[in-house]
């Protein structure tokens, strides 16, 4: 058995909550909030057999796409304070996945 944590992007959370029902994976979710932009997100925590780890990844990839994305670092890019930055495009979305091995599971 393998844990699977998926952190996502706010705008794929419901969409990927609707394909996991749709497959009978059960995920426990929660808001998260990324460090760099700033910006919510989604983490899945997913206990699934390993033979639904590569189903589960799939379904990851397929519904969480990357797209660009303007936004104004809060410091300038040349380590400056000023306050004249200027916004620069940046990837986001997509998925964040780690999996871990589960020694036990116990449902209550």
């Amino acid at each position: 058995m393998k844990l699977v944590i998926a952190i996502v992007q706010d705008k794929d959370a419901n969409k990927l909550r609707s394909v996991f029902v749709a497959h009978d994976i059960i995920a426990t979710r929660f808001s998260t909030t990324g460090s760099f932009l700033r910006a919510g997100n989604t983490t899945y925590l997913v206990a699934v057999d390993d033979s639904k780890v590569d189903l589960t990844l799939k379904l990851i990839k397929e519904t969480c796409s990357a797209r660009q994305q303007f936004m104004t670092p809060p410091v300038s890019l040349n380590g400056d304070t000023a306050e004249h930055t200027f916004p620069i495009e940046v990837q986001v979305g997509g998925a964040t996945v780690m999996i871990l091995p589960i020694e036990d599971f116990k449902q209550f």
